[in-house]
C-alpha cells in the first residue's frame, strides 16, 4: 500500500474558465442570402434603420418590437413576413483564420500543406434576436393593368388625375382567358413547356394579402364544397358554358320597399319571391289576401291580430308569404306599413285613415332586462298591459285602454270620440299628397298628434286624460297646428337638436305639459 499523500494529482479535465465582455449585441435572422454588399438592402426590406432601432430598445412595446420583411417592399400586393423579437443568451464570436504559405512538399519532410491557424474570441452577448419562423406564404401577383392595381398604384403615389379616372369596369361573363405566363417556370417541374398559353382566373377577384393566420404549417385536407353543383348557362354570345354555384345559398325574402319620391308603386312581388309562391301555405295566403282586400294597408299587428296565435306564427316564420301580397314604404306618412300591391296610397284621399303615427316613450327602457334580473325581481312572467282576451285589440287605441307601451296606430284603428272626429273631418285636407303630414293640413295633422300623444301618455303614467284637458292644449294655439307654450317658453318648430339623449321638440313640450298637471293635481289634492 502507498500512502495516498505521496500521489501527483491529476491534471483538472475542465476547461478554463473565461469572462464574458459586457458589451451587448443584437441579431437579426434574416431569411436569405446577405453578402457584405448588399447589407443596405436587406436593412431596407426589413423597415430601415429606425424599424431596427425601434424594435431592439430596451423601452420597446410589444407592438414595437416587431420586424416585417418585405422581400418585395415595392409592390403593395405583396405582404411581410413577421419577424419575432425573443430574448436570447446567446454570445458573440469572432473567428480569425490565420493563413500561412503553404511549404513546398519537396522540403517537407512529411509532404504535408500547412493551412492556417484560428483563434476565436468572445466579443458580447446576444440578447435579443428577431427570428422569422412564420410561414412566407403564398403571395399573389394581380395584373399591373388592371384597374384596381392602378388605383392602388395611384393611392400610394397620391397621383390626383390616377384616382380622379378609375371607373368601375364593366363585368362580363369572360371568366377565364389565355395569358402568356410573366414568370418562367422550369418544365421539370411543370411537366410541360413553359412558354405555352396558360387558362388563368379572369373574375377579378382580388385574394386577401394574408392568406392564412396560422404560423406553423399544418395538415388541410382539401375537398370540394359538397353543397356545390355544377350548371350550365348560355353567354351572350350564344355559348353554352359552365359555373359552379351554391345550393344552400340562403335567399332573401321580404316584401318591397320603395321611397316616397318614387312615381309607380310594386303591381307583383319579385321574381325570387314568386318562385316561391307553391312553398307557403296556400290557405293562410288566401286569408290574407282577403284581408287586404277589405283593408289596403295594414300594420304588422294590426295583420297578426286578425289570426290566431299559432297562425301569426307560421305567417312571421313564412318569409315569402307578406311579400307576395304586400310591399312598403321607406319614408313618408305610411312609413313601416305593409300596403296592397299595385295600391297607390297617394292617389287616394281616402288613405288618409291608413297613415301612422309613432311616438317614441322614453320611459320605456330600450335594454330588456336579463333573465336573472326579471328572476331576482320577481318579475320572470311577463306582465300584461291589457287583460287577456284584449291581445288581438293590441293595435287599437280608445283612450282608456294601454294596451302596449309603445304608441304606434293607423289613423283608422284609433276608436277615441275626440281623436276620431279630428280624424274624419274633411275641413282640412290636402288637394294633393305631402311626404311629412299625408293628405292632411300640417294644422290638423299636428293637433291630431297633439291629443294622441297626451292621451297616450295619461295612461301611461296611470289615469285616463279627459276631453277637457285635450281641448285646453288646442285652445291656446295661436291658428297654427303646434301645442302651446308650457311655462312661458315658446316651442320652435323645424330644424333642432337631435343630439344623443336629445328630444324632438314636440315630445319635449308633452313632458313639460305632463309635468304641470300633475304639480297642478297636487296642489288641488293639497288645498
Amino acid at each position: 500500500m502507498q500512502d495516498s499523500s505521496s500521489q501527483t494529482p491529476a491534471p483538472s479535465s475542465q476547461a478554463p474558465e473565461r469572462a464574458l465582455p459586457s458589451k451587448s449585441f443584437y441579431s437579426v435572422e434574416y431569411p436569405g442570402y446577405v453578402r457584405p454588399t448588399s447589407v443596405p438592402t436587406a436593412i431596407g426590406n426589413l423597415g430601415g434603420q429606425s424599424s431596427l432601432n425601434n424594435a431592439f430598445k430596451r423601452t420597446a412595446t410589444k407592438s414595437d418590437s416587431l420586424l416585417e420583411l418585405r422581400l418585395r417592399p415595392d409592390n403593395p400586393f405583396a405582404h411581410p413576413i413577421p419577424g419575432e423579437n425573443v430574448p436570447t443568451n446567446n454570445i458573440l464570436l469572432k473567428v480569425v483564420k490565420r493563413k500561412r504559405k503553404k511549404l513546398n512538399p519537396a522540403h517537407d519532410e512529411e509532404g504535408q500543406t500547412h493551412v492556417g491557424d484560428y483563434k476565436v474570441e468572445a466579443v458580447g452577448v446576444v440578447s435579443k434576436t428577431v427570428r422569422f419562423r412564420s410561414m412566407a406564404d403564398f403571395q399573389y401577383q394581380p395584373d399591373a393593368q388592371d384597374p384596381v392595381v392602378k388605383l392602388r398604384n395611384a393611392l400610394d403615389k397620391m397621383d390626383i388625375e390616377g384616382i380622379r379616372s378609375y371607373t368601375i369596369p364593366e363585368e362580363k361573363e369572360d371568366y377565364t382567358t389565355l395569358s402568356m405566363p410573366e414568370v418562367q417556370i422550369d418544365p421539370q417541374l411543370t411537366c410541360e413547356p413553359g412558354t405555352e398559353p396558360k387558362i388563368v382566373s379572369n373574375l377579378r377577384m382580388f385574394p386577401p394579402p394574408l392568406f392564412s393566420r396560422q404560423s406553423v404549417p399544418q395538415n388541410y385536407g382539401f375537398k370540394a364544397n359538397p353543397m356545390s353543383t355544377v350548371t350550365t348557362f348560355v353567354d351572350d354570345n350564344g355559348e353554352e358554358k359552365k359555373r359552379l354555384i351554391n345550393r344552400t345559398r340562403w335567399k332573401g325574402y321580404g316584401p318591397v320597399s320603395i321611397v316616397f319620391s318614387d312615381p309607380t308603386v310594386p303591381e307583383k312581388p319579385i321574381p325570387q319571391v314568386e318562385e316561391a309562391r307553391q312553398q307557403v301555405d296556400q290557405h293562410l295566403l288566401r286569408r290574407v289576401e282577403q284581408y287586404f282586400e277589405q283593408r289596403p294597408v295594414w300594420t304588422r299587428l294590426a295583420l297578426l291580430n286578425q289570426f290566431t296565435a299559432g297562425e301569426a306564427r307560421d305567417i312571421h316564420n313564412s318569409k315569402a308569404l307578406l311579400p307576395l301580397v304586400s310591399y312598403t314604404f321607406s319614408d313618408g306618412p305610411w312609413r313601416d306599413t305593409l300596403i296592397r300591391l299595385g295600391y297607390d296610397p297617394r292617389k287616394d284621399v281616402g288613405a288618409r285613415f291608413y297613415q301612422r303615427l309613432y311616438f317614441r316613450n322614453v320611459n320605456h327602457p330600450i335594454v330588456r332586462p336579463s333573465v336573472i334580473t326579471r328572476r331576482h325581481d320577481g318579475r320572470s312572467a311577463t306582465i300584461a298591459l291589457a287583460p287577456a282576451d284584449e291581445g288581438q285589440r293590441s293595435h287599437i287605441f280608445d283612450g282608456v285602454t294601454l294596451t302596449k307601451d309603445t304608441a304606434a296606430f293607423q289613423l283608422c284603428d284609433i276608436h277615441d270620440r275626440l281623436l276620431k272626429e279630428m280624424i274624419e273631418d274633411e275641413d282640412d285636407l290636402r288637394e294633393t299628397v305631402n311626404e311629412r303630414d299625408g293628405w292632411y293640413t300640417t294644422h290638423a295633422f299636428e293637433n291630431i298628434k297633439t291629443i294622441l300623444r297626451h292621451k297616450f301618455f295619461s295612461l301611461v303614467d296611470g289615469y285616463v286624460a279627459t276631453d277637457e284637458e285635450c281641448l285646453a292644449l288646442l285652445s291656446s294655439e295661436p291658428g297654427a297646428a303646434r301645442p302651446a307654450p308650457v311655462g312661458g317658453r315658446k316651442v320652435r318648430w323645424g330644424r333642432h337638436n337631435m343630439a344623443k339623449g336629445a328630444l324632438a321638440p314636440e315630445d319635449a313640450a308633452a313632458i313639460r305639459l305632463r309635468a304641470a298637471l300633475e304639480q297642478n293635481r297636487q296642489g288641488q289634492r293639497s288645498s
